[in-house]
């Protein structure tokens, strides 16, 4: 899938898009706030909470594909801990 992105979502996502919040949760994007930053809301693909908001610049979302939801859905907790091991390799190398 083509993303449109900018500065401010770096990620391009829209509302329809699936992300990865600052929770690791799989959100399905519903709105889109972009009254100075532009702030991602939806509901979790996890356990239905909403809203649950991003700021697409400072959070860093990803876009995921729907196809892995299920499996993410399935062991969120070790998804959460390989993510969190990536992250962390990310910053390391950005030193």
């Amino acid at each position: 899938m083509e993303h449109e992105t900018s500065p401010r979502n770096p990620a391009g996502i829209r509302v329809g898009d699936i992300y990865e919040d600052c929770s690791f949760h799989p959100v399905l994007c519903t709105e889109i706030d972009d009254d100075g930053a532009v702030v991602l809301s939806g509901i979790s693909l996890i356990d239905g909470t909403f809203p649950r908001s991003c700021d697409a610049q400072y959070c860093a979302p990803t876009w995921i594909p729907v196809e892995d939801v299920m499996a993410i859905k399935n062991d969120l907790t070790g998804y959460t801990r390989r993510r969190q091991a990536e992250l962390r390799a990310v910053d390391r190398e950005a030193e």
